[in-house]
């Protein structure tokens, strides 16, 4: 099941149903289920307070995603700062629905076992990001016209 709450935030437009229809198929792209996820969206603040407590850092970000994935059934709570993905969407020139929907699937990627932190890791979780934006765009925006 996957489940979205807001926290200190208005809670975004999301079609839930479409929403975890994308995100089964971009796991399942992966030879992975969804279990339980537990997407919070949140403002700079609350991160920053996760990131502090839980991960010993002292920056904004905009997600953290604690796994806890068993074999091939991912699992997951999935903080993600909307004041963030915003100003991120200024600085990559995206529009906002977009970079929201990118940080939505790097979640789920990270929960499938994709990093991007190592060297050459970032190059192939934006390759990814991308082939999920894809499926979304293809799939769910294509049905709707």
């Amino acid at each position: 099941m996957i489940s979205y709450t807001a926290e200190g935030v208005k809670m975004p437009a999301i079609k839930k149903r479409d929403n975890n229809r994308w995100l089964r198929a971009v796991a399942a792209l992966y030879g992975k289920r969804i279990g339980d996820i537990a997407y919070i969206f949140c403002d700079d603040r609350k991160i920053l307070e996760v990131n502090r407590q839980y991960l010993r850092h002292d920056y904004y970000t905009d997600i953290i995603t604690f796994d806890y994935s068993e074999g091939d059934i991912i699992s997951g709570d999935i903080f993600i700062s909307l004041d963030t993905v915003r100003s991120n969407s200024e600085l990559f020139h995206t529009d906002y629905d977009t970079e929201f929907h990118r940080v939505i699937a790097h979640g789920v990627l990270h929960l499938c076992g994709i990093n991007d932190k190592g060297l050459g890791e970032r190059e192939v979780m934006e390759q990814a990001e991308n082939k999920a934006l894809d499926i979304l765009r293809l799939t769910y925006y294509h049905e709707k016209e």
